[in-house]
């Protein structure tokens, strides 16, 4: 591999020293070797204190740099690093070093602690593609890299992915007719603003939101029970169907509870910080469990909002990015004055925790409308933020442990980040959400841009979406990350605009072809040459089956349901007590909602999720994995919901059209399924399918009556049972194709 003409420190440097070195020669004091920092210009130039008239590194001259010698040594007993450490250089990075040092050692602030300015537009060989600025960033880098762009997508393909990555549901049948038949230049943009205007918009990007804040409906620990936090989340997804500015969005959720003059709907909103655990478990020590509440506090805002893995700092200075312990308990200290208590009670301590909000009837009928109580007039309760009317002194913990007090700190931020500047900000959290969202912040906008980006292109331009320090992985596409980012900061922190910038660039509607190129030189499309395809998310393929069935109840926020689950799946686990000691499913309309509400139990998971890797919601979670498993086709195959929905469409289209051809209901359930129509062969196929499943059914018409006989929706009486069953075995053909659950 040839070697760049400039050595960069933050794009060539900085990530192999970070692997290689820092772990003995970085930010932490107590496992730093020869009293030796590679990771600042300081320590690297000053004399080593080992070996008397020496310098690590002297720029300009390699030969001169004991660093340099040391990595290219020969003798095991001082060639680094050690043998003993299993760490090795590769001859290019051993080469990248000495270029480096040659053309004079420069050291760089970390790159995403300089705050995101935006850039001159490139210029692109292809002029005519462009649609947006994003357009123009990609294919500068696609032509530098000596990529061309894949055609736009067809128009059913590309409705069904931005229907799927701006609703979470696949497109209606009118909607796919509408668009189809729209060739005006506005179609496209049309359907765009459409989608982003529909309420089920909010709830979409109210399902990314509720891993970052670890929602969930029990309180987890041994003694699991029930809480009461779904007016949290009706409140997220109304804000997000508001168009509430992110600013306001987190320091609502921050500090809610600390504005001037606080409305319920900002005390609503501060309930964002206490979705962590709670135990109710006696023998408890109520101190320890206080502090590990307000710990996850603190590590679901440096990850969640700030991108940082900051916890890594809770127990020893960070191994590998410039935090230090005393600058974890300084960012513990916002959090660490909250009035809630570490044990509050044994005995029906109730579905919420001091401090709390009682909503009632009159609240939801007037300040509070977008709650969703679902006909209960009686009051609902929801654990809220309150500070204490005294401060609490923090200290820095020893190994982080809640009796281990040694330093006291006061309120503050890494000052590698930003410096938290007491005179222009309160030292409480309201403070830190106006620190977060100072124009000098590098993280925040940067942060919030890359999480929306993965959502949308299935992989970050920077791919460790939770992690934007040193042994992050670097932006494959910087330029147009400080770009995107400095202008949703300039532009009032606007989420609808900035999605639809996103899903409106000719970078977005590509198609997901994937050719030998692509995947001989960028099989994780990093370049941006097609669309990606992307195993669809665990909520989304339970809606995409009640939705494309009928089934599908819109009924928006509300409190969780509990769908079918295999038998004793809470009752041979010895958690859960109350109302989670015994799983009651619910029944009717209840049954059909949305996945986002299905209830989350944080002992037991509802495993159907799980399987489809969704979060399990005990932590904050920025993004999930996406696997591929046996285990996966097995819930297709197997899932109550999948096989009712392949019976109510089935006795649906039967009902409808009695009269129709097998092929053309086969059509009609392929074009609901994937939103558009069946090719001739796939139609022959399936076809012959059904006459197979047809055969056998009508010799054994009792299997046709057991396999109609799923789900409590209500039958259709007036259809055949065995034609019933053999197109119902067709639709959950259709259902466990790989393209239906993949946005492609």
């Amino acid at each position: 591999m040839p070697l760049p003409a400039v050595v960069d420190y933050n794009f060539h440097i900085r990530p192999v020293l970070s692997d290689k070195c820092f772990a003995c020669h970085g930010p932490d004091k107590n496992a730093r070797e020869a009293d030796l920092r590679l990771d600042t210009e300081e320590g690297a130039y000053k004399a080593l204190k080992e070996t008397a008239g020496m310098h690590a590194i002297v720029p300009g001259h390699p030969d001169q740099s004991e660093a340099y010698r040391r990595i290219t040594s020969n003798d095991e007993t001082i060639r680094m690093p050690p043998v003993s450490s299993n760490l090795t250089l590769s001859d290019y990075e051993v080469r990248l070093i000495e270029r480096w040092i040659r053309q004079g050692a420069e050291y760089k602030p970390h790159w995403a602690f300089v705050p995101p300015e935006k850039t001159e537009i490139p210029e692109v060989d292809d002029d005519e593609w462009p649609v947006n600025e994003i357009d123009h960033f990609a294919l500068a880098k696609m032509e530098m890299m000596g990529f061309k762009p894949n055609p736009e997508a067809d128009k059913a393909h590309l409705l069904r992915r931005l229907s799927l990555d701006l609703t979470g549901l696949p497109p209606t049948e009118k909607q796919l007719e509408h668009f189809l038949a729209d060739d005006s230049r506005e179609a496209y943009e049309r359907v765009v603003d459409e989608l982003i205007a529909s309420k089920a918009y909010g709830e979409r990007m109210a399902m990314h939101w509720l891993d970052v804040a670890r929602y969930a409906d029990s309180y987890g620990y041994q003694d699991d029970d029930i809480r009461t936090q779904w007016p949290w989340r009706d409140w997220v997804i109304h804000a997000f169907n508001q168009n509430m500015p992110y600013d306001r969005f987190v320091t609502w959720q921050l500090a809610g509870d600390m504005l001037p003059n606080a409305t319920k709907e900002q005390l609503l909103a501060s309930a964002f910080n206490r979705n962590h655990k709670i135990t109710e478990e006696g023998g408890v020590i109520e101190e320890e469990y206080r502090v590990a509440y307000a710990i996850d506090k603190t590590n679901t805002f440096s990850k969640g909002i700030l991108g940082i893995t900051m916890e890594c700092a809770q127990c020893h200075d960070h191994k590998y990015d410039p935090f230090t312990q005393k600058n974890y308990f300084q960012l513990y200290a916002f959090f660490n004055n909250s009035a809630e208590k570490g044990l509050e009670g044994l005995v029906n301590s109730g579905p919420s925790k001091t401090p709390r909000l009682t909503i009632t009837q009159a609240d939801v009928d007037s300040v509070l409308q977008f709650i969703n109580k679902a006909g209960d007039t009686s009051a609902v309760s929801v654990s809220v933020m309150g500070e204490l009317d005294e401060v609490r002194p923090t200290y820095v913990l020893d190994r982080g442990v809640y009796d281990a007090p040694t330093e006291r700190v006061y309120p503050g931020t890494p000052e590698s980040i930003l410096t938290f500047d007491s005179t222009q900000y309160a030292s409480n959290r309201l403070g830190l959400a106006n620190w977060a969202f100072s124009k000098e912040n590098p993280l925040t906008a940067r942060v919030f841009v890359n999480q929306l980006w993965t959502m949308v292109f299935g992989r970050g331009l920077v791919a460790t979406v939770a992690d934007f320090g040193n042994q992050g992985e670097l932006p494959s596409h910087p330029e147009l990350l400080d770009w995107l980012a400095a202008d949703f900061r300039d532009q009032g922190w606007d989420v609808k605009r900035l999605m639809k910038q996103l899903v409106m660039s000719a970078t977005y509607r590509q198609s997901s072809v994937v050719t030998k190129k692509h995947l001989a030189e960028d099989p994780e499309n990093i370049y941006l040459a097609r669309a990606k395809r992307l195993r669809l998310p665990a909520e989304f393929i339970r809606d995409l089956a009640l939705a494309s069935s009928g089934l599908l109840n819109p009924e928006i926020g509300g409190p969780s349901i509990k769908p079918y689950q295999p038998d004793g799946i809470w009752e041979v686990t010895s958690s859960g007590r109350g109302a989670l000691s015994n799983y009651v499913q619910d029944h009717e309309n209840a049954l059909y909602r949305r996945g986002m509400y299905v209830f989350i139990k944080l002992t037991v998971p509802p495993p159907n999720m799980l399987i489809f890797d969704a979060s399990n919601r005990d932590m904050c979670e920025v993004t999930r994995q996406r696997t591929n498993t046996p285990l996966q086709a097995l819930v297709m195959l197997n899932d109550p919901v999948i096989l009712e929905a392949s019976r109510v469409f089935s006795g649906k289209l039967l009902q409808e059209a009695p009269q129709a051809k097998p092929r053309d209901l086969i059509n009609h359930a392929f074009r609901r399924i994937l939103s558009r129509d069946a090719s001739e062969k796939e139609l022959s196929s399936l076809e012959s399918y059904y006459s197979d499943e047809l055969k056998r059914y009508r010799e054994s018409p009792a299997d046709a009556e057991a396999f109609v006989a799923v789900g409590e929706a209500p039958h259709e009486k007036t259809v055949n049972v065995v034609e019933q069953a053999a197109l119902m075995a067709v639709i959950h053909g259709l259902y466990n194709l790989e393209e239906t659950i993949t946005r492609t």
